[in-house]
């Protein structure tokens, strides 16, 4: 329907056409993508309330919460103690230790003054030991002893020793044995430097209740003071580790790019200014990036369209692909760009919806596979720019790897009629994304429980459905648009009411059955082969029309008995006539806007064979004749489908001829018209291969034997209807 519209446009516009089309096929798309990468400047303030969801334009730590977090995990640490059991035993000994050599002195010292006074003189008097002196000779004792005991010994204050030496020896050894009773009960505890005093406290308040003297609690107390010490101590080296560890296990707080700093309606809080400060979003102006990004990508995708259109050698070829492919991006741009306009701030899943092997389905049907690849690799380039605010988030590689999984899928798919190949077209537009879909959902560990999840899979579902739909529903309207041979077209065009086939049967019914039966031997022998049987079959019904003109020059047309009227013609007269019949069947077609190929087979479908009994007969009357005269025009056949109509054309018409036509005659008959034509090279051009060709002899070979050859007569079939007769006749008389 398009093509001589486009034809036409193509010459008034000649090399400028191609430019001028991608110039506004990019213009279109940068128009309808705009507002996706646009970013509004933006002046955010604490206690504003956001008229959108504002998401994070980039990938940044949040420092702030991140010192925050560590410094809470430093101090959520338990410190590290370190328990000394043996302090208790160490400290027993001390005490111990010092009770005795207090002991020892003022023994030594006593026994002393006792050897004085035993010595002295009548009437000498011996001083006794002073306090000071106890005092000295016990710490005399102390020369010997560890460093570690010295200096606990040196704690002690000089009130205690001087008390202790005037203890009497009861008094001593009952302060040393409670003492230590207490020191032990008091040690045996886990003591922290958080607990000392209160260790100590309880350890002295026992002490009122021994009855000792003033001095002996005294110096009891001074005693469970010193000795009482703690035994559980803090390692701060390992709290410190312990510290810097959990400190350092810390994540770092991210703000991810694509993230919702702040939903729509909701107020901006301080948390929220510190993020935006932080991504640089409090005062900001549009940033051209996205923009200068999307229209790179277009001008890429104009560049290698032109590149890859220089591929056609036709210049029409080249012009439909152009216009096809920019029409069919178009739409699925406009869809997407709907999509994105319905889906809501918090959900893309909306997008998944979009039919995204459509378009490289109908390319690939229409165009071939390169065009179906290039159209579903540029669709996810430009939902990345149409989903631009989904940046950052999980949607979008599912987004992205979906429409390009289906779309590349989708060129797999052969060149010809869904409805032709309906299995494989489901496996490969409907199954396997289904299958990709759920790899992703695993992928991504979403939860078969999860409504989401399912979501997710009813849209890839959704989609691929709608695209395996609109690809069936959509191709035969498709066709009219790009080709003139679609499958309405051609329904159209073989209903027997059509007004040149009503004509045909009128003005000259011989042909008209020799076309239908050319027409059935045709389509049967195309469709062996693979080609396009409907198309073959109403060219077939069109391929002698041209003979309405000068019907009764045409033997099938004759009535029976009539004179052959060639007999009055000379040879060169009838071969205009016959040959008029290929250029006025073209013309007629021309004129009824028949598909091109259609006017082609009628065209090719006697190629340039040799009018053999007018060329003989005008070599009879003049020897000069050349073959060429007699020829017809062509061109030789061009497609597979001429040439299968080339040789069904002859072989129906000389079977026709034959008297008592048999199976060997006319297998013979074909196979030889067939070697004639090979040998002749009138199929060179036809792209058949020689397997092809014999499959093609096979099935007129069946055609033909099933119409014409003659029956054999069997006895045994009147014998037994007369016998069948006579059994009918004996149950109607019961």
């Amino acid at each position: 329907m398009l093509n001589r519209p486009i034809n036409n446009l193509l010459k008034k516009l000649g090399s400028k056409f191609i430019p001028i089309i991608l110039g506004v096929f990019s213009t279109i798309l940068v128009l309808s993508m705009l507002t996706s990468v646009m970013q509004k400047s933006v002046d955010y303030k604490e206690g504003q309330v956001a008229t959108e969801s504002i998401r994070a334009n980039k990938t940044i730590e949040n420092k702030t919460e991140t010192n925050q977090k560590r410094q809470l995990a430093s101090e959520a640490v338990t410190p590290e103690y370190t328990y000394q059991a043996d302090l208790a035993q160490t400290q027993h000994d001390r005490v111990s230790q010092l009770i005795t050599l207090i002991q020892k002195a003022n023994s030594e010292l006593d026994k002393n003054y006792q050897t004085k006074v035993s010595q002295a003189k009548d009437g000498e008097k011996v001083p006794q030991p002073t306090v000071d002196e106890r005092v000295a000779a016990v710490k005399k004792n102390f020369e010997g002893l560890d460093q570690d005991t010295v200096t606990f010994y040196q704690q002690l204050p000089e009130e205690f020793y001087q008390s202790v030496v005037q203890l009497s020896s009861a008094d001593l050894t009952k302060v040393g044995t409670e003492s230590l009773k207490l020191l032990d009960e008091q040690m045996a505890k886990r003591i922290r430097q958080s607990d000392l005093a209160e260790y100590k406290q309880q350890a002295v308040d026992k002490v009122q209740g021994l009855g000792l003297s003033d001095e002996a609690a005294q110096t009891m107390r001074y005693l469970l003071e010193k000795g009482i010490i703690i035994n559980d101590s803090l390692n701060q080296k390992r709290t410190d580790e312990l510290k810097e560890q959990a400190s350092d296990s810390v994540q770092p707080v991210m703000i991810f790019q694509g993230e919702v700093i702040v939903r729509e309606g909701s107020q901006i809080d301080a948390n929220a200014i510190n993020k935006l400060k932080l991504l640089g979003l409090t005062s900001s102006s549009t940033s051209v990036f996205p923009l200068i990004a999307m229209c790179l990508a277009v001008i890429l995708q104009g560049v290698l369209l032109w590149f890859y259109s220089r591929q056609f050698e036709i210049e029409f070829q080249r012009v439909r692909f152009i216009l096809f492919y920019c029409a069919t991006m178009t739409i699925g741009v406009l869809i997407m760009k709907i999509l994105q306009s319905f889906q809501g701030s918090t959900s893309n899943s909306l997008a998944l919806f979009f039919p995204a092997a459509f378009m490289p389905l109908i390319l690939t049907v229409f165009v071939n596979r390169r065009a179906g690849a290039l159209s579903a690799v540029f669709q996810t380039v430009f939902a990345l720019f149409i989903y631009y605010k989904a940046i950052g988030t999980n949607m979008l590689p599912v987004i992205l790897m979906t429409y390009l999984f289906s779309g590349t899928l989708a060129v797999m798919v052969k060149q010809k009629r869904l409805s032709d190949q309906v299995k494989q077209a489901l496996l490969w537009i409907v199954a396997f994304p289904i299958i990709w879909s759920i790899i992703l959902s695993i992928y991504q560990g979403m939860s078969f429980t999860d409504s989401q999840t399912w979501g997710l899979l009813l849209g890839a579902f959704a989609a691929s459905i709608l695209s395996f739909i609109m690809g069936m529903g959509l191709q035969p309207y498709i066709e009219i648009l790009v080709t003139d041979s679609g499958v309405i077209t051609l329904n159209e065009l073989s209903n027997p009411n059509h007004p040149l086939l009503k004509e045909l049967l009128e003005k000259a019914p011989g042909t008209y059955h020799h076309s239908m039966m050319v027409a059935n031997l045709s389509a049967n022998a195309v469709a062996e082969i693979g080609g396009r049987s409907l198309l073959t079959r109403v060219a077939c019904y069109y391929h002698d029309i041209g003979k309405i003109r000068h019907a009764n020059f045409f033997v099938e047309n004759l009535p029976t008995g009539a004179e052959n009227p060639h007999n009055f013609l000379l040879p060169e007269d009838s071969k205009q006539i016959i040959f008029g019949h290929v250029i006025e069947g073209a013309k007629i077609l021309k004129e009824y806007k028949m598909p091109q190929m259609v006017i082609d087979i009628c065209y090719q479908h006697h190629g340039t064979t040799l009018m053999k009994f007018f060329y003989f007969k005008a070599k009879e009357r003049n020897p000069d004749t050349t073959e060429a005269d007699f020829r017809y025009p062509g061109p030789k056949p061009q497609t597979r489908e001429a040439g299968v109509v080339n040789i069904a054309d002859s072989c129906e018409a000389a079977v026709r001829a034959m008297d008592h036509p048999s199976i060997d005659k006319i297998t013979e008959f074909v196979h030889n018209l067939i070697e004639e034509r090979i040998s002749d090279g009138q199929l060179d051009d036809s792209g058949l291969t020689l397997k092809e060709i014999r499959m093609v002899e096979k099935s007129l070979i069946n055609g033909l034997s099933s119409t014409f050859h003659s029956r054999i007569k069997y006895p045994r079939m009147q014998s037994e209807a007369e016998k069948m007769k006579e059994e009918q006749e004996k149950k109607g008389e019961e």
